[in-house]
């Protein structure tokens, strides 16, 4: 088992519980696979998929961050390629009662965290990621922040550029603040940007 630094990168589908609920299961079994496919197929920056989550893909990459310019337009393409294939799944299925919820429900949001030492057991196919900072960026998902759709930034990441530099790349939509208090992991600041604006 080694460790080493890592980028970890949390995809995940907002208003997944309420679309199971409420589409009926044929739909939401094609839906989903689709969107979470769709994710997978949107990586340009080598990112390496540790677990499929339900509604959500972990994501990692070891060694050095990418430049910033890079790791944000990769969130941008998650994005907008989730939101072209959410318009042609509506298209294919826009005879069905529930087509409508699949624009109106679902949603992306995500998650950027650096962990100095995380580390990586194979298990089968796949490396399990394992460390502390793999709870930090789950619990990231937990947030206060106030819209449905964006990209939480933690300051391992965010500390790691010039402040500068963030405003010009992320030049869609102000940066927020926020902070979250973890049981046994202390405060968590982060950044956050909401991803809408894009869409």
């Amino acid at each position: 088992m080694k460790a080493e630094p890592t980028l970890i990168c949390i995809p995940d589908i907002s208003g997944f519980t309420q679309f199971m609920r409420e589409a009926n299961f044929d739909l939401s079994a094609q839906v989903i696979p689709a969107l979470l496919n769709e994710i997978i197929y949107a990586n340009t920056i080598n990112l390496q998929v540790s677990e499929i989550e339900g509604d959500a893909i972990l994501f990692f990459r070891s060694g050095e961050l990418p430049a910033l310019e890079e790791l944000i337009d990769q969130c941008k393409a998650f994005y907008k390629d989730f939101y072209t294939r959410i318009d042609k799944l509506y298209k294919e299925h826009k005879k069905e009662d529930d087509a409508r919820s699949i624009s109106d429900i679902l949603g992306l949001k995500i998650i950027l965290h650096y962990g100095e030492e995380i580390a990586m057991v194979p298990i089968g196919n796949r490396i399990k990621l394992m460390g502390e900072d793999v709870i930090t960026a789950h619990r990231m998902l937990k947030n206060n922040i106030p819209i449905d759709e964006y990209i939480a930034i933690s300051e391992q990441v965010y500390s790691k550029f010039d402040t500068d530099e963030f405003t010009k790349v992320c030049n869609w939509s102000e940066i927020h603040e926020g902070h979250l208090d973890i049981e046994h992991l202390g405060v968590l600041n982060y950044r956050y940007i909401d991803l809408e604006p894009l869409n």
